[in-house]
């Protein structure tokens, strides 16, 4: 068995029984609890350029999602959960209850986003602020699929696609297809902003059950969370709790027009800006990414 590097020496391990399976995290730090949500196709370490100026001032819990990392991957339903945002996000709030924070503040990246901004609308009274990284939400994102999006995102497509499709497709070279989706989505169109100690652990949780839980993620977005987020617009709810959002000057919203007034209509005190980076910015440009986190959490 191959020992991964340990990217938060400091943090403590945890695991919690959840309805979305055993999760698995890494909890450090002092202060108001921040949750920390990674996206595709990552695990907890993306966070470990910012966790060191975060834990200064925060307890921050990071956990990998269902399906993700070391966190356990169970069979879906027919309508893809436990791998849908709703339940996602109280599988979350199970984790947080297990570890004494019946209230906190959160961040998440890519679907770690989705994830945040479900748990935003769905438990309000939970959340004290929320920040999303380098999204727009989802049902934003499939209204606006023109051709310029579709070939910026075509995983969306793609790892939707009704199983065993993609999974087949991906299991022939799962490390390449890793790579090159990781390298395609910086603004330097190579890994080089990647610790080789993170790219090991992403790598060695892209086997599967997890790519197929990874599919069922995306699933899930084109179904299921895409619902959710209509119903939620039809009924006019908003998340009420300040919120940031940041994302890459070269990153996915920027494809869009005005992602923070995309966000205005979800969000009744939303502030945000683009940050120099790619898609990930926690890598990419942490020191930037750390600072506007930072800002936002301690005012």
């Amino acid at each position: 068995m191959t020992v991964l590097p340990d990217l938060y020496p400091d943090f403590a391990t945890r695991h919690a029984e959840t309805s979305a399976g055993r999760l698995f995290a890494r909890a450090d730090g002092s202060g108001p609890p921040l949750l920390l949500i990674h996206g595709y196709p990552q695990t907890h370490v993306m966070w470990h350029r910012v966790a060191p100026a975060l834990a200064a001032r925060f307890t921050l819990i990071i956990p990998d999602l269902p399906g993700y990392g070391a966190s356990a991957a169970p069979e879906s339903d027919a309508a893809h959960a436990p791998y849908d945002k709703r339940s996602m996000a109280k599988a979350l709030v199970e984790l947080m209850r297990g570890l004494g924070h019946e209230r906190f503040s959160l961040a998440g990246h890519d679907r770690g986003g989705r994830v945040a901004y479900r748990l935003a609308l769905d438990h309000a009274a939970r959340v004290e602020r929320l920040a999303t990284l380098d999204i727009i939400p989802t049902g934003e994102m499939w209204a606006g699929m023109d051709m310029t999006m579709a070939m910026k995102t075509y995983h969306w497509l793609f790892l939707a696609q009704r199983a065993p499709l993609p999974e087949r497709m991906i299991g022939t070279m799962p490390e390449a297809y890793l790579e090159w989706t990781l390298a395609s989505w910086t603004k330097a169109k190579n890994l080089s902003a990647f610790a080789p100690e993170a790219l090991a652990h992403y790598r060695a949780a892209y086997v599967e059950p997890h790519i197929h839980a990874l599919c069922e993620d995306y699933r899930a977005g084109a179904t299921t969370d895409l619902a959710h987020d209509n119903a939620d617009r039809a009924a006019g709810r908003t998340i009420g709790c300040p919120m940031l959002a940041i994302w890459g000057d070269a990153g996915i919203p920027d494809e869009t027009s005005a992602p923070l007034e995309t966000w205005r209509r979800w969000a009744s005190n939303v502030q945000g800006r683009a940050i120099d980076s790619g898609h990930f910015l926690a890598e990419e440009n942490p020191d930037e990414t750390a600072k506007a986190l930072l800002a936002f959490f301690a005012a």
